[in-house]
Parts: structure tokens; C-alpha cells; sequence
């Protein structure tokens, strides 16, 4: 039962939950109340009072509006609705005296703060704080501390709002930030001088509301006034985060997040934020031909007639779909490679996902599901390295009571989960059991690319989704690619997977296929952003755009199509994906029936109509494997390294330094005290 109250702000009055506190009940009102400490997906500390407002009829001193419910509110004497005041001098002049003591000791390093020009202390000061100060004591300084190679720290700019500290602890699961000390001593430190081990971390720079935690790749390189800012969609896994990618000139300058409540909240993970310097190194500016067994540039007009002559004389002819392909680039290699007799595939991890069932390559749960199920049933996956934002879901239901079971590998996923087992008979001993608790709460079964890409995948598949009907759960494919789901639903699959596209193939067409390596024999046309793996097997190489240099539409692990728009423009001849195919097919004499990318997009929605349906999650309809008997194998995740998935992030310098030093903490040794 809603638990409605009526309340009067500043002359204005509505009906509000009970349960909400006078700050939120503001916000309904559209009346805004300046705060520090206060963030809508973090716990109340209150500590800031620069929320403070004046409770008419209550205590004859200013409320601290964030932690104060409108339910302990006292009515009128002759029972009118409470009454606050937002803008009264009393109310003015405590925030005065707040902002007074916050700026005691804050530097004056505004003109050398990267946070300038986007700094809440700043644009507070001005609207709420004084015109003059009345200190002249000497201001305290802090020693900095060192988070590791991410996050700078001047924590002299600190005004103990304790963001950061609640961040690490709720919603990334660490314990290494808190504050020691009191009153004029208090300050924020890492515990033992350790540096975070978390790849959420980078979050709290977004979360800190003054300049005491920055970006450290990003320092001193430009302001925020200089940016162009473009909305667009993460490629770093497959929960297909809402990110904006501010640019300066032609160079990507750094990635931040956007909100989206179904997706990533507004948090994302460090790869996500910081591989923005992978983009800038190793890049494929120019086409190659191999000649004499050495690649040797060459124009467009050449590459493009080899890359026709070589697929004109190919008697088995395979196509292969990367794990960062736009679903456009997915369907224009399709309809190019089958329109010349050969195979399509994008499982190319060897997913032994199933052609055409909705229902078994992406799910019927969305991410939302997570954050409201009391069980969850994890199955050879380890999200907080596959998906962190998506672990953070978890851990958020987690911390709401819900039960947590694993099958598969060991790993700290920052929440307790009840360890079931590691191999194929942990999860058949599962649908053993009678499901008499677990049938009337809302659960969900996820199951990750670690557990499907075996030989055994489809019956390990089968198994969790007879387990998914079982308990009467809803069922999550997690995904690694971000590419993988839209590629499926355009159909870029051979029945028989990646062995039998390949079978005997004299001729491969490569895009953006990082991940695997192409046996000696056949000749290989790549086309991709990067000089890795692929380039360095290719015979031909057609430089093609990364993912914030080319529009497409991306379907993430939940099945939700979304749009990433284009922050800038490929480096030196390099063209998007979709234009080098629509190139190709002319000279192929197989001109495609489009000759701009928002044709190709038509044509594609034509065939596949959900893809229209831009941020919607379509309802798959439920259709059972057939049942076969897994194998004996133990599970083993998909992602061994975090920071080094995919050929943007293995160009960029900062994934590297990341990644060694994950490799270290691991191999660290612990004294026995």
C-alpha cells in the first residue's frame, strides 16, 4: 500500500512517498537543493549539510534535507500538510555558512584543476556561497595518496563527502578506501597505502564533486569547454554501456558515462573509460598487399581489385564476423560473401550457440531482471571480468538478500555465492534437486560463453535452459562480444559453427576477427582498425574504422538494439566497414543495393524487423533444446586477462600497465601472520 503525503515546498504542494526524503521530494517538485555528499545510488552519509533546509514548525534550525523523510514530518496545527522552505534567509545563510566552512581549506588551484569547468564546488560556490571570506589562517594540507595508475589524487581539494569510500565499499565491492582521523584531521586513505583493485574504479572520479580524484591518463591535456561531446555505445563487452565520447580536433580525449537505468546505471568500467589511447596507437592507416611475402603499401583502387580477383578465384570461400562489428558491417558481409557461394560466421570463439532460437543465444532476461530476482544461478561465467557493471548488478541484488549459486571456476566476484562445483555433473546434480524454495521468488540463470564454447556447449546450453524451466526462472546468455547477438540476429552463422565455414576454404575474408588464429594454406583478405593477430596472417589489408569512428547499430547481451554514433573520423585512408564492402562489391560486379550507410540500415531492418525498434528489448519466445548429455569437462572462463580482450585494448599502453599489474597481485605471495 503506497504510502502517499502531502507536502508544501516553497509555496508549491505535492504528493510525495512517505519514504522519500525532503531532498527527493524537492527534486519532484522541480525545485533543485544544492548538495556534495547526497548521490541517488549510494547510501546517506549526510555529512556535507550543504543540503540544509528549514522545516517550518520543527526544530528552529536547518534539516538536512537528505536525510530526513517526509514521513517524520510534523503536520500544521490544525492538520495542513508540512511546510518547507527552500530559499528562506535562514536557509541562505546556513548555506552560507557551510560553503564558509567547506572553502576554509580548499586550494585556490581552479585555474590548474582538471576538473575546472565541471567542477560542483565551483558552480556551488557561486550560486550558494559568499562573496568574500573572512579566513586568514594558514589552510591545512594533506599528504596525497597513490590509487595506482587511474586515478590522481590531490586530496588537499578534499571536502570529505565520502563518495568515493561508499562507491568502492556498496557498489564495487572493495574495502581498501575510508577515513581515519577527526575534525580538522580527518581524511580520506587507502588502507595500508594499497592501490584499488577494482576494475570499477575510475567511477569515483566521475563521483568526486571537487578536484581531489582525476583522471591520471587524462591530466592536463585539455578542458572541457574545448570538447565535442558525442552520445554513442560502449564495444568493450557486450552489456553495450551508454558512454559519451568527448573529442578534440581528430584525437578521442576520454570516455565517459551516460545514464540508462535498463543498461549500465551510470557507472562503467575502466577498460571502457581508459582504452581511449588504444585507438591512437598501432592503427591500420593505409591498404597492404603481400608481395614477396612482405606487406607493402598500396592504394585503394589495388587492394580492392586483389581483394575481388582473390575472392573471384576462391573455391571455398569463408567470411568471418569479429567481436566488434557494427551489425550493419555483419549483414553487408553476409549478403557480399553468400551472394559469392561461400559461409558466414561470427561464433568465432567456437560458441555453440544455435541459429534462429532467439530464446537460446540471448535469453529472456534483461538486466534489469538481475537487480530485482532473489536467486541467481551463475553457469561457467565470471562477470565481474566479463561484464563489471553487470556484476555490480548482482552484487546490488546481492545486497538486497538475494541468493547467489555458482557452477564453474572459483573466483572473487565481490559478493558471497554458494560454490556448487566446477564441472558438467555439478550442473546435471542441480536439476536434481526439488525446487520447492526457488519456484516463487524471481529468479534467473545465467549462463556464460565459457560454459558453450566446448565441445559439449549445446548440451551444456540444454542443461541450464531445462534447469531456467525447472525453477521457473528467466534464462541470460552473457555474452563476451559485442558484435556477437547483432550478428546473430542478422543470421552470419553456418550451420556447424566456425569449422564448418572454414572446412576446406582456399579463401577467408577476415573482419575484425582478433581472436584466432588462421592455419597456414588459405589466402586471407582483413579488414580492421588494428595491426594485430589478424593483420599479421592477412595477405591483404583493407584499414577499416574502430568503433567511435563509424555509426551502427549495436544488440547487447539482453537482445536491445542500440545506436553508436560516429566521434570521429578514421586515421589517414582508412574507410567504415560498411562503405570498403559496398567498394568491394563493385568491383566484385555485385554491387550492393545501397550507397549510404542509412540504406544499408533500411535494408537490414527490412529483413530484420526488431532491429527497428531502437532501446527495446524484444520478448523472445521459449523454445527448449533438444536434451543431450554434456561431457565431463571441468568449466573454464572465457576472459583469462581483462585489460587485453580485443585489439583496442591490446594497442593501448595503459592496458598493458594494467595488466601486468593484475598478473603481480596474483602471483603475489601473503606472509602467514
Amino acid at each position: 500500500m503506497s504510502d502517499l503525503k502531502k507536502i508544501v515546498i516553497d509555496g508549491n504542494e505535492v504528493e510525495v512517498d512517505g519514504a522519500m526524503t525532503i531532498l527527493q521530494a524537492c527534486e519532484v517538485a522541480g525545485i533543485e537543493v544544492p548538495r556534495f555528499c547526497y548521490h541517488e545510488r549510494l547510501s546517506i552519509a549526510g555529512n556535507c549539510r550543504m543540503c540544509l533546509v528549514e522545516v517550518v514548525g520543527g526544530p528552529p534550525k536547518p534539516a538536512a534535507s537528505c536525510a530526513m523523510q517526509v514521513r517524520d514530518l510534523r503536520p500544521g496545527p490544525e492538520g495542513q500538510p508540512p511546510v518547507v522552505k527552500t530559499n528562506s534567509p535562514m536557509v541562505k545563510k546556513a548555506r552560507e555558512g557551510v560553503m564558509e566552512f567547506i572553502l576554509i581549506n580548499h586550494p585556490l588551484d581552479c585555474p590548474i584543476c582538471d576538473q575546472g569547468g565541471e567542477c560542483d564546488l565551483q558552480d556551488q560556490a557561486v550560486a550558494y556561497g559568499m562573496d568574500f571570506s573572512r579566513f586568514r589562517e594558514p589552510k591545512r594540507a594533506v599528504e596525497d595518496i597513490n590509487l595506482g595508475p587511474l586515478v590522481s589524487t590531490q586530496m588537499t581539494r578534499c571536502i570529505s563527502c565520502t563518495r568515493c569510500v561508499r562507491f568502492t565499499t556498496e557498489v564495487a565491492g572493495i574495502s581498501q578506501m575510508g577515513q581515519t582521523g577527526r575534525g580538522e584531521d580527518a581524511e580520506i586513505v587507502s588502507y595500508l597505502n594499497e592501490t584499488l583493485d577494482s576494475n570499477l574504479q575510475g567511477n569515483i572520479i566521475d563521483l568526486c564533486p571537487v578536484g581531489a580524484l582525476t583522471s591520471k591518463p587524462y591530466a592536463f591535456t585539455a578542458r572541457p569547454w574545448e570538447l565535442t561531446k558525442t552520445e554513442t555505445i560502449d564495444v568493450m563487452d557486450a552489456l553495450g554501456s551508454n558512454i559519451r565520447v568527448d573529442t578534440k580536433g581528430r584525437e578521442v580525449m576520454r570516455i565517459l558515462p551516460r545514464n540508462h537505468d535498463g543498461v549500465n546505471e551510470e557507472w562503467i568500467s575502466d577498460k571502457t573509460r581508459f582504452v581511449w589511447d588504444g585507438l591512437k596507437r598501432q592503427r591500420l592507416d593505409k591498404p597492404y598487399l603481400r608481395k614477396g611475402g612482405k606487406l607493402q603499401p598500396a592504394t585503394w583502387p589495388e587492394a580492392l581489385a586483389a581483394a575481388a580477383k582473390t575472392i573471384k578465384g576462391a573455391k571455398t570461400l569463408a567470411g568471418l564476423v569479429g567481436d566488434l562489428a557494427s551489425t550493419e558491417a555483419a549483414f553487408a558481409l553476409k549478403q557480399l560473401i553468400e551472394g559469392q557461394g561461400g559461409n558466414v560466421e561470427c561464433r568465432t570463439d567456437g560458441a555453440k550457440l544455435p541459429e534462429g532460437n532467439r530464446s537460446a543465444y540471448v535469453g529472456t532476461a534483461t538486466i534489469e531482471d538481475l537487480e530485482n530476482a532473489q536467486m541467481i544461478q551463475l553457469i561457467g561465467t565470471n562477470p565481474r571480468d566479463e561484464a563489471p557493471v553487470l556484476n555490480a548488478r548482482i552484487r546490488k541484488a546481492w545486497l538486497k538478500g538475494a541468493n547467489i549459486g555458482l557452477v564453474g571456476e572459483q573466483v572473487d566476484l565481490t559478493y558471497d555465492y554458494a560454490y556448487v562445483g566446477n564441472d558438467r555433473a555439478a550442473l546435471e546434480g542441480l536439476l536434481d534437486h526439488k525446487f520447492t524454495t526457488v519456484l516463487d521468488v524471481p529468479s534467473v540463470v545465467v549462463i556464460g560463453q565459457g560454459a558453450i564454447n566446448e565441445a559439449d556447449g549445446e548440451a551444456v546450453l540444454a542443461t541450464a535452459m531445462r534447469l531456467a524451466e525447472l525453477t521457473n526462472s528467466k534464462f541470460m546468455v552473457l555474452h563476451t562480444a559485442a558484435g556477437r547477438v547483432g550478428a546473430m540476429d542478422v543470421g552470419a552463422t553456418t550451420k556447424g559453427g566456425l569449422a564448418a565455414a572454414t572446412d576446406g576454404a582456399d579463401v577467408i575474408f577476415n573482419m575484425g576477427a582478433d581472436e584466432i588464429e588462421i592455419e597456414a594454406g588459405p589466402k586471407v583478405i582483413y579488414m580492421g582498425s588494428h595491426g594485430d593477430r589478424g593483420a599479421h596472417r592477412a595477405d591483404i589489408i583493407l584499414p577499416a574504422a574502430a568503433y567511435t569512428e563509424e555509426s551502427g547499430l549495436f544488440v547487447n547481451t539482453e537482445g536491445r538494439p542500440q545506436l553508436a554514433l560516429r566521434a570521429a573520423f578514421p586515421p589517414g585512408e582508412a574507410k567504415e566497414n560498411w562503405a570498403v564492402l559496398r567498394a568491394l562489391s563493385a568491383d566484385l560486379k555485385a554491387t550492393q543495393p545501397w550507397d549510404t550507410q542509412a540504406a544499408l540500415r533500411r535494408a537490414m531492418i527490412a529483413a530484420v524487423p526488431h532491429l527497428g525498434a531502437l532501446d527495446v528489448v524484444p520478448q523472445n519466445d521459449w523454445t527448449m533444446l533438444k536434451a543431450k548429455k554434456p561431457g565431463k569437462a571441468t568449466f573454464r572462463n572465457a576472459v583469462k586477462d581483462f585489460y587485453l580482450t580485443n585489439p583496442i585494448a591490446r594497442a593501448s599502453a595503459l592496458m598493458a600497465e594494467l595488466s601486468a599489474q593484475a598478473r603481480a597481485r596474483k602471483a603475489e605471495d601473503i606472509a602467514a601472520e
